[in-house]
């Protein structure tokens, strides 16, 4: 073939395996064969899955036999290392956790399975997936495509590499705080957090509960090369699961193609919160360059000051921090004795201390209550415009350890990513993009939608898709 099988859409495999004019034995060996080619630069994966030729091979005696196939079915796709699979552990990035394999498979996995994607491994997070940038003590480092010294975000930068460097055309995320979005626009592919209740969740140890927070801001997601692909996906990962007793049965998208809402409001400035502020001006320029792709393309474009975005990111972390530390996870990272992440916590702890003080029951609470007047006020603004463009950080992707150098710049980072928290504390949709590039990894742009309307999202992430000029796969940047 003139072109490799790693350069294929999930689409156009998923045709062609079903067609005969490939097998699924063809195009996982290629996957398999292109992770072992870059994953010694990326590293990605923190494994490989041995049985993913085993399934392959059933796959295409399945199609010979005539029997019925998924959408996915012979597709290779990538797993995150936070979420289960049944009989394995679920380290989250943390070696200690290798001994507990888990009892069953994660809805949104099992759902992949179901519609017969293979998976070739499982993708690299950050120690306990809870920074921006994907490394831990055990699994190591994992270096954005573009270039190898700065982050490929988190925690699914594992994810965002793999489908960049053709590895796989689609992976698994997950997003509660920017997890999908950020890797996603600073490795140059697409992302989406779809709205919480539309793809079935379930994380938490046998015979316990999510957390509150966990229940409320985060979701399963996908991350791949197209747009596309991206809707697929998505139409794979939202089949209902019981598990999950608030996913909505979602059957179809509201809008035909090209008739989604075609009004925008462009929102660079969050206003001065504890941590959301303005950033740096290329990647505002990021966003008014999408902004005018999109308006030239019919869409009616308007920049706006919008502080309640800034408010929701702030709230965000003022909750989220406190259901930590009365949750023991705290306590938990300095327990498993893990240099970096203990430092990221201290630093953390230290700018929440600043910001926030000692919450009382009575603030988090009356916290809970101000997030819903937020989305009001927020949903009552999306009346009139439907999408908000926004930065997907605000400045540009960050040298490795950045946010463990002080507290400092530890705050400054988390103010930057007050897109990636004031969406999930919304309870609404983003998807982070690759926009524009001049030298280095790409600067990325976020579009953040009414709940339920990712359709919307995706028609818009198509024009900016057709206009940015970054294609993938690439071949991984050499270690510097």
């Amino acid at each position: 073939m003139s072109e490799e099988l790693w350069h294929w859409s999930a689409e156009r495999t998923a045709r062609c395996i079903k067609n005969g004019e490939i097998s699924a034995v063809e195009a996982v060996t290629a996957a398999l064969a292109r992770l072992e080619a870059t994953n010694h630069v990326s590293n990605a994966f923190g494994e490989v899955a041995e049985d993913a030729l085993d399934k392959a091979q059933q796959t295409d005696a399945a199609i010979a036999r005539g029997d019925a196939v998924g959408p996915l079915s012979g597709v290779p796709v990538a797993f995150k290392l936070n979420t289960d699979v049944k009989g394995q552990p679920t380290p989250d990035g943390v070696a200690d956790y290798l001994r507990h394999p888990a009892p069953e498979t994660a809805p949104v996995l099992s759902n992949l399975q179901a519609a017969g994607a293979i998976s070739v491994g499982r993708t690299n997070v950050p120690s306990f997936s809870f920074r921006w940038c994907t490394e831990s003590e055990h699994w190591g480092r994992t270096r954005n495509p573009w270039d190898s010294g700065v982050t490929p975000g988190g925690s699914s930068g594992g994810a965002a590499v793999a489908v960049a460097t053709g590895v796989v055309p689609i992976a698994h995320g997950n997003d509660i705080a920017g997890s999908i979005r950020y890797p996603a626009a600073v490795c140059g592919v697409v992302g989406l957090r779809p709205t919480v209740g539309r793809v079935p969740v379930w994380h938490a140890p046998p015979g316990s509960g999510m957390p509150l927070s966990y229940a409320g801001f985060a979701v399963e997601g996908p991350i791949a090369r197209t747009v596309g692909d991206v809707r697929l996906a998505l139409r794979v990962m939202q089949a209902p699961d019981p598990r999950d007793p608030i996913a909505v049965p979602f059957d179809a998208p509201r809008y035909d193609a090209g008739q989604a809402p075609k009004r925008v409001a462009i929102v660079t400035d969050p206003g001065r919160h504890s941590f959301a502020g303005p950033g740096r001006p290329e990647t505002d320029d990021a966003v008014r360059v999408a902004g005018r792709w999109l308006a030239e393309a019919g869409y009616e474009v308007e920049e706006v000051s919008l502080p309640l975005l800034g408010e929701a990111a702030s709230l965000w972390w003022k909750l989220v921090l406190t259901e930590m530390q009365v949750l023991g996870l705290t306590s938990e990272v300095h327990r498993v004795q893990e240099a970096q992440i203990g430092r990221f916590f201290q630093l953390l702890t230290e700018a929440a201390a600043d910001a926030f003080g000692e919450v009382s029951f009575a603030e988090f609470v009356g916290g809970w209550s101000r997030r819903h007047l937020l989305r009001r006020q927020l949903s009552e603004f999306m009346a009139k415009f439907p999408i908000l463009l926004v930065p997907n950080s605000g400045e540009p992707a960050f040298a490795h350890g950045e946010d463990l150098v002080s507290v400092d710049r530890c705050r400054e980072l988390l103010s930057h990513q007050w897109a990636n928290t004031a969406a999930p504390l919304l309870g609404l949709p983003g998807l982070g993009i690759g926009a524009v590039r001049d030298g280095g990894a790409p600067l990325g742009v976020q579009l953040i939608g009414r709940a339920f309307d990712e359709e919307s999202l995706l028609q818009a992430a198509e024009v900016i898709e057709r206009r940015s000029g970054l294609t993938t796969p690439i071949d991984p940047a050499p270690r510097g």
